[in-house]
């Protein structure tokens, strides 16, 4: 097995490529990581999501990573990791083009919206809240590859 460093251009392809990805986020010293359902342009992971615990800790702290993977012949794989910072984008006045272009961006996917708006198996009281547009910005993206030699 050959492990090799992917160029900054290979990790943006598999950005690109891929639609799900695993987030980490951190509150008081304690990580935490979901799955999330992304689409990438212009140097940024867009996403949508309901109120709950991802949300809540990435207000509060907005650094967060991403990791993003792709199984490949045999034992190959290939995985990227985004270091980058929360935006929220509010569909209100000063926001309004960004969170439109984070629509548009998620639209060009069949079902986007799923995710991000089914409901959990027991009642919440976030559930009467809406839901959140965001972003991803990219700080530094790192990525490796290993191949079956």
């Amino acid at each position: 097995m050959l492990i090799r460093t992917l160029s900054t251009l290979e990790c943006t392809k598999i950005l690109t490529a891929n639609r799900v990805g695993r987030l980490a986020c951190a509150k008081d010293g304690q990580p935490y990581i979901v799955p999330l359902y992304y689409a990438h342009a212009d140097n940024h992971l867009y996403a949508f999501s309901m109120l709950g615990k991802k949300i809540d800790w990435m207000r509060t702290n907005p650094l967060v990573s991403v990791e993003v993977d792709e199984r490949g012949a045999g034992r190959g794989w290939k995985s990227v990791i985004v270091n980058g910072r929360y935006e929220e984008l509010p569909d209100r006045i000063g926001h309004k083009v960004q969170c439109d272009h984070a629509w548009s961006v998620l639209s060009k996917h069949a079902d986007w919206w799923e995710p991000g708006a089914l409901k959990p198996d027991t009642p919440s009281d976030t559930e009467h809240l809406p839901h959140v547009f965001f972003r991803i910005s990219i700080a530094e993206v790192s990525g490796r590859e290993a191949v079956e030699s």
